[in-house]
């Protein structure tokens, strides 16, 4: 009888691709408009004042300032606190 073995492969070669999640922008730093600040699965973080939240619920910057995380009613928020930089009018004048 002859004929031929099933060759037995490999069983554990294989890996899923990483994700990157997590806080991107911590407590207090200062962040531009658009900045990404939580990448999450769900909203284990929930946006607060001046923080839009993505199509995967991405937390992001909507105006410049500085980061600021918050527990309000038991959740969890990301807020901006906005920052006034002066004006090339006012700084100028003499």
């Amino acid at each position: 009888m002859a004929r031929k073995r099933g060759g037995s492969g490999a069983k554990n070669g294989r890996d899923s691709n990483p994700q990157y999640l997590g806080i991107k922008a911590s407590d207090g730093q200062p962040v531009r408009a658009g900045t990404i600040i939580v990448r999450q699965r769900g909203t284990k973080i929930h946006p607060g004042p001046n923080v839009g939240c993505g199509g995967d619920f991405t937390l992001f910057a909507l105006a410049d300032g500085t980061v600021s995380f918050t527990t309000r009613r038991g959740r969890k928020l990301a807020g901006i606190v906005p920052v006034e930089f002066p004006t090339q009018s006012s700084a100028n004048v003499k």
